[in-house]
């Protein structure tokens, strides 16, 4: 009966910044101007890669699915979060925690894999590139895209599930939203299967992607080594360079904040939780602004087809 009362908690509450409000303005205009700038930049990418014939290919199908991603994973986490800054409401119920935990796990999971299919399509082209268009078809990249929507969503229903059945001592969250390892740390029983699932879920999503994009580009780099053209050898450089900026961003914040899950919180800890709080800030906002940004920098015929629909809407 014990373990039943703890375990129903009608709703929780954010922390935030509650004890910075001046912070929280600064912290509310910065994050907007983030999360337009994502949402106009990832929707430019995908209405180019839609209706610009040029890029029907797998390359920008991999594209426009991680663009439509990013915006999915803001718009779970950063709206909500705009919305403690300004009004004094900072509760989320139960089952809206367990949606947006979902959501956020979900979009995190299938960007790991995406990323690995990635740089697969990009040693297929490199390496093999007369029979691209015959490994790489329509069929192909489609099921790997669809792999990774769907590994994504089934490893975010066992982490979520996993999360919200526990027995909780408070509702207090210290974090902007519903982040699993801030959930955890309120359990007031044994979490050992969360942190083994959690290990085994970062070896599925983190480890084995990443080593699929490291051995795609050992290849990748030998071949291009071995071009005779130093035109070859820009253009293939080229078209790798966006891909690999956006992995080592990605990469590099996710180990960091879920490589190693914590229990419980720590006395004197509060110096680490606010770096918490500001990591978590900077993966669901900074990495999806800059995805399109790198992308549109980098690449030609991206930045000549949005030109292309930007001049076309402005004859309209």
């Amino acid at each position: 009966m014990d373990n039943y009362n703890h375990t129903f908690v009608p709703e929780f509450l954010l922390l935030g910044l509650s004890g910075h409000p001046k912070l929280e303005i600064i912290y509310f205009a910065l994050i907007l101007v983030m999360y337009l700038v994502i949402v106009l930049g990832n929707s430019v990418l995908i209405i180019a890669s839609i209706f610009d014939v040029r890029l029907h290919t797998p390359m920008y199908f991999f594209l426009g699915n991680l663009s439509f991603l990013d915006i999915c994973y803001t718009s779970a986490s950063i709206p909500s979060t705009l919305i403690t800054f300004i009004s004094k409401k900072r509760s989320i119920s139960f089952y809206g925690c367990a949606v947006q935990m979902f959501l956020v796990f979900a979009m995190g999971s299938t960007e790991c894999f995406l990323l690995g299919m990635m740089a697969l399509d990009r040693y297929v082209a490199i390496c093999n590139p007369l029979r691209y268009s015959i490994i790489m078809s329509k069929v192909v990249y489609v099921l790997m895209a669809s792999t990774s929507w769907f590994s994504g969503g089934i490893n975010s229903v066992v982490q979520t599930a996993l999360a919200m059945r526990l027995p909780f001592c408070g509702n207090v969250i210290n974090h902007f939203g519903c982040e699993i390892l801030a959930v955890l740390k309120l359990a007031c029983t044994d979490i050992s299967l969360n942190v083994i699932t959690m290990l085994v879920s970062n070896l599925a999503f983190l480890v084995l992607p990443l080593l699929a994009i490291f051995f795609s580009y050992i290849f990748i780099l030998y071949t291009i080594l071995r071009m005779k053209s130093a035109t070859g050898r820009r253009k293939a450089f080229s078209t790798c360079s966006s891909h690999l900026t956006v992995v080592i961003i990605f990469y590099g914040t996710i180990f960091f904040m879920y490589a190693k899950p914590v229990s419980q919180d720590q006395p004197g800890e509060d110096k680490f939780q606010t770096l918490d709080k500001l990591m978590f800030l900077f993966y669901g906002a900074m990495t999806p602004m800059l995805n399109p940004i790198i992308y549109s920098l980098r690449n030609k015929d991206v930045k000549a087809a949005v030109k292309y629909l930007l001049t076309c809407k402005s004859i309209q």
